[in-house]
């Protein structure tokens, strides 16, 4: 990965070691500086980035918006650039953060995410065989993406030593922005994680792991997973392993979760986060997700 102004090197080092960011936002932040970077000396403009001023970025923007970004991915842009303005501005690099107030996010049209139905989620777990270790192992992945509302980082990162078999929980130890949390799992998963669980054996290190490779799943692995699931299951429209978070979280607003446990559940840092597809709801977690599952059909 080519590095940028040292400078900004430094202000990417600050984010992950002083603030701890998570590495895939530490990442996602450098690529906004780098394009941000190439898109400012492309149009004759070769001050740092935190000297530009307002009507420079305004510029850039209005270009970005012609060529066809979205304003969800040009807000996030704006975030990020705002944050490093920030910091060269209590660092004495510039006199004035100019994005300081400024944000996209109030034009941001905000829509709720693709969610299977009840019906749909009941399909595919029924198309999700146990007749094989393979078999068992591939209906894990969909039962705690769906059960639990994983991200896919979060179940490709679980190790066997992470489920409390005392408490029926998972830990989640490697969530977004380094945040950790606890998830009660339903019934019907965790009787199906305590029998994939015995299968392995005793087996410590990760809980899933490749049956050729004998190595920690991937996302790669997680996405084919489900993208045969969704396959066996008849399931019409795109659906990934966020389609199964998002049902998890849908269909607990529906349950009548209240919408600060979600937000708990989920790993959002913020009730408002969760807003963009729950409403607030009253309810309680450990019943709202075994309710998920009370209706499952019979497997075929």
């Amino acid at each position: 990965m080519s590095e940028l102004d040292p400078w900004l090197e430094g202000y990417l080092s600050y984010v992950r070691d002083v603030r701890r960011m998570a590495p895939r936002t530490v990442i996602d932040i450098r690529c906004t500086l780098k394009k941000v970077c190439a898109a400012m000396v492309g149009e004759g403009r070769g001050a740092p980035l935190w000297k530009l001023t307002l009507n420079d970025y305004l510029g850039w923007l209005s270009k970005e918006r012609l060529a066809g970004r979205a304003e969800s991915a040009l807000a996030k842009d704006v975030s990020h650039l705002r944050g490093m303005l920030d910091y060269a501005w209590k660092s004495g690099r510039s006199d004035r953060n100019v994005l300081d107030g400024f944000s996209l996010n109030d034009s941001v049209a905000r829509s709720a995410p693709r969610s299977l139905t009840l019906e749909e989620a009941q399909r595919l777990i029924v198309a999700c065989p146990r007749k094989s270790p393979e078999d068992r192992r591939r209906r894990i992945v969909v039962l705690l993406l769906y059960g639990c509302g994983l991200r896919t980082f979060e179940l490709c990162s679980l190790d066997v030593s992470d489920v409390n078999v005392e408490r029926q929980e998972i830990f989640i130890k490697k969530g977004k922005g380094e945040r950790q949390r606890t998830i009660p799992v339903p019934a019907a998963v965790w009787t199906e994680l305590l029998a994939y669980l015995t299968e392995r054996g005793g087996k410590r290190g990760p809980l899933l792991r490749t049956i050729v490779r004998g190595s920690r799943i991937s996302s790669k692995d997680v996405t084919e997973i489900v993208r045969e699931a969704v396959l066996r299951a008849a399931i019409d429209g795109p659906v990934t392993p966020r389609t199964l978070r998002h049902s998890f979280g849908t269909h607990l607003m529906d349950a009548g979760v209240d919408l600060a446990v979600i937000a708990s559940l989920m790993g959002h840092r913020t009730p408002n986060e969760t807003g963009i597809y729950l409403h607030a709801l009253p309810g309680k977690k450990e019943t709202a997700v075994d309710a998920l599952f009370e209706n499952e059909g019979e497997e075929s």
